[in-house]
């Protein structure tokens, strides 16, 4: 395990000592210390599954390294970490060993470490039996490490639009053009369906176009760290058989230069509400990429976007107001109905293969999925949001790939002048779509895909209000 960009120290014991002192002058607000540090999470055992599909995808060597990206923040009141793992997803069983060891070590409390993927394709499985030690391991060491280095900090706020890399990739076709689902019925929409406009009607959902960052700098005003927030899929197009970090690692690598960071500067890119976006311009014939092109491409434009919204920054805040609340609630599972279970049956029953043949794409993989939702033992599902307040921004966190539309309606409704909504957090159980996109079906709405409740959006949205309102008070 290489360790990475861990920023030095001020020894803890006089930063401590600093925060008692300038604590005690009533009525003074506490000053902020931050701390980053990434560590290098690459499989080192091959050859090694990368589980973003319904076949196998082995990786036989790493193109570029995966990392765990740690940011932490303190006043001597509240301290919490958040961290960007090059992840398809890790699991909650991981994240909850990760959390228990750093607050052995550190003292963080579990309830204030918010870890989230960047939901990479071309990255091992976070349960692979070579892989779990590295990927624990690591996600430890560099919350450990940002915390041991933290120092007086400031902090500023900002956005910068990047519409035109992100599409709604769920459409309606023109009239006759539907096919029919894995379950032999007609959706309303299609996930990525083909790019001719002889097919294409509209999109069935929006997009949302902005580069949020927290920009932290020392407190000789030099570029401490940087976290940037996009909803965007993953690109994708890596080179064959090779683990990359996809958009997120490129973004990383070249915020240095954008900002004037040393080696010890740390960036990340959390993936937003990009549940429905992908990277696909349908109605526009894009010319062939060579492998990782596209995501050099995404991550240039990503980092320049970043530099305009870190150049409208006016001031940074040494004494940001922090707060997170964390909140457990239960979801119902999804079930099947008794006639979808016997369809369900009947397809696996087929053993012609001319008969089998005849079936939708994917018709066995969702009989499959629906016998076993049938069969689960467990009715219902908790489910971890946290709310994290940073100055004067809000951070939604969600462990779902979110629509859009979702992330939208928090930016909205939510009582800080920015809010930011970070998916894929503490683990991720499938897609999150609203009550009005489940009417519409299509992949993200289907049983195996989606398995929640249809409303768990709303409920979902609600209780991360009552979380900001109560972080806003």
């Amino acid at each position: 395990m290489k360790i990475y960009n861990s920023i030095s120290i001020l020894p803890f014991c006089l930063i401590v000592s600093i925060m008692i002192c300038l604590d005690a002058y009533a009525g003074t607000p506490e000053p902020l210390f931050a701390g980053a540090a990434a560590v290098d999470v690459s499989p080192t055992n091959f050859p090694v599954n990368m589980p973003g599909g319904f076949k196998a995808n082995m990786a036989e060597s790493v193109h570029d390294p995966l990392h765990a990206r740690a940011l932490v923040f303190s006043n001597g009141v509240t301290t919490l970490a958040m961290v960007v793992v090059d992840s398809l997803g890790v699991s909650r069983e991981i994240g909850d060993e990760v959390k228990s060891n750093v607050s052995k070590r550190c003292g963080i409390a579990p309830e204030k470490i918010l870890i989230s993927s960047t939901h990479s394709h071309s990255a091992p499985s976070s349960m692979a039996a070579t892989y779990r030690k590295i990927l624990t391991d690591g996600i430890v060491e560099s919350i450990v490490r940002a915390y041991g280095a933290l120092r007086p900090a400031s902090i500023g706020v900002s956005s910068y639009p990047m519409p035109e890399e992100v599409f709604c990739r769920r459409w309606f076709l023109k009239p006759g053009k539907m096919p029919l689902n894995p379950f032999g019925k007609m959706d309303q929409v299609k996930m990525n369906p083909s790019t001719s406009p002889d097919i294409l009607d509209r999109p069935a959902g929006p997009t949302d176009p902005d580069i949020t960052i927290i920009s932290i700098q020392d407190a000789k005003r030099k570029p401490l760290a940087l976290y940037a927030n996009y909803s965007l899929h993953y690109v994708g197009h890596t080179p064959k058989a090779r683990v990359s970090a996809d958009y997120y690692g490129e973004f990383a690598r070249l915020m240095p230069s954008r900002v004037g960071g040393d080696t010890n500067f740390v960036a990340m890119m959390s993936n937003g509400t990009s549940g429905d976006i992908n990277n696909i311009p349908f109605l526009v014939t894009r010319p062939p990429r060579e492998p990782f092109e596209q995501i050099r491409i995404i991550a240039q434009k990503a980092a320049d976007a970043v530099w305009h919204a870190r150049s409208k920054i006016t001031s940074y805040d040494s004494n940001a107001r922090l707060g997170m609340v964390q909140r457990e609630i239960t979801l119902s599972l999804r079930q099947p109905t008794a006639e979808q279970v016997t369809e369900a049956r009947a397809v696996l029953a087929i053993k012609n293969e001319a008969e089998r043949a005849k079936l939708p794409n994917l018709a066995e993989n969702y009989a499959r999925s629906t016998v076993a939702a049938f069969e689960r033992k467990d009715k219902t599902l908790p489910i971890q949001l946290q709310a994290i307040r940073i100055g004067d921004l809000g951070v939604c966190c969600i462990p779902f790939e979110t629509f859009a539309v979702i992330g939208l309606e928090l930016k909205k409704r939510s009582p800080f002048p920015r809010t930011m909504v970070v998916g894929l957090a503490n683990t991720s159980h499938g897609y999150l779509p609203t009550p009005e996109q489940h009417k519409l079906g299509g992949y993200e709405t289907w049983i195996g895909t989606c398995r929640v409740q249809e409303d768990a959006s709303v409920i979902i949205v609600n209780n991360l209000l009552e979380m900001l309102a109560e972080l806003a008070k």
